[in-house]
C-alpha cells in the first residue's frame, strides 16, 4: 500500500476531493472567477489549458509524487485545486502547493479550513515529519497566507525556476515541523471559530 493515498478531506467551510477528469467544467468556471491565470507571478491554468493540468496532475499522481485535490465550497460548488506535491514517502515530508481559488472564495474561511484539513491529515494520518509551502517572492498575498498559517520560513532559492515569461523565480520556501503542529493546529483552530461567530 502506498504512503499516500487519494482520499476525501471534509470540514464544514471546505471538502477536498480525489481530482479527476469529471471536475474539468466546474474548475474552468472557477478560474475564470478573478481570471486568475493572469498573474505573471504565479502558473495557474487558463481555461483553454485546464484539461491538460488535470492531465498533468493525475500523471504525477500515478507516478506518486503528488496528490492532487479539486476544492469545493460549503455550498458544494467546485472553488478551485490544490495539493500533496513533492512527495517524499521516505523522509514522511509534503508540500502543500499548486492551489489556487476562485476569486469569490478567496479571504473567506475556505482556504483556512482547506490547510487546516491537509495538515491535520499529514501530520496526524500520514505521521509527516515536515510539511512545506512555496511560493514566489513577489506573491505577497500568499505568502501573508502562509505565514497566517503559522509556518516559518526557512529561506529564499534565488533564480530558482524559470517562469513561462521568461523571468527568474525567487522562491521563498516555508515549513511547519511535527514539534510545531499542536500549537498551529490551536491557532488555526482558533481562527475557524472566530470566522464562525
Amino acid at each position: 500500500m502506498a504512503w499516500l493515498e487519494p482520499t476525501t478531506l471534509e470540514g464544514p467551510h471546505a471538502r477536498l476531493e480525489p481530482l479527476s477528469r469529471d471536475h474539468t467544467d466546474g474548475l474552468i468556471e472557477a478560474v475564470k472567477d478573478g481570471e486568475l491565470w493572469k498573474l505573471w507571478y504565479t502558473s495557474i491554468p487558463a481555461p483553454e489549458t485546464m484539461d491538460a493540468e488535470i492531465a498533468r496532475r493525475l500523471g504525477l499522481q500515478a507516478a506518486g509524487s503528488m496528490l492532487p485535490f479539486v476544492v469545493t465550497d460549503a455550498g458544494g460548488k467546485i472553488a478551485g485545486m490544490t495539493t500533496y506535491m513533492n512527495v517524499d514517502a521516505a523522509n514522511r515530508r509534503v508540500e502543500i502547493g499548486s492551489t489556487w481559488y476562485a476569486k469569490r472564495v478567496q479571504r473567506t474561511p475556505l482556504n483556512t479550513q482547506c490547510k487546516l484539513l491537509l495538515l491535520t491529515h499529514a501530520f496526524e494520518k500520514l505521521n509527516c515529519i515536515a510539511v512545506e509551502f512555496r511560493t514566489h517572492f513577489f506573491n505577497h498575498q500568499s505568502r501573508r497566507g502562509i505565514e497566517r498559517l503559522g509556518a516559518k520560513q526557512d529561506g529564499i532559492l534565488r533564480s530558482h525556476q524559470v517562469a513561462p515569461n521568461g523571468t527568474l523565480r525567487d522562491t521563498v520556501v516555508y515549513s511547519i515541523i511535527a514539534s510545531e503542529w499542536p500549537t498551529v493546529k490551536a491557532h488555526l483552530t482558533y481562527q475557524m471559530s472566530e470566522r464562525a461567530r
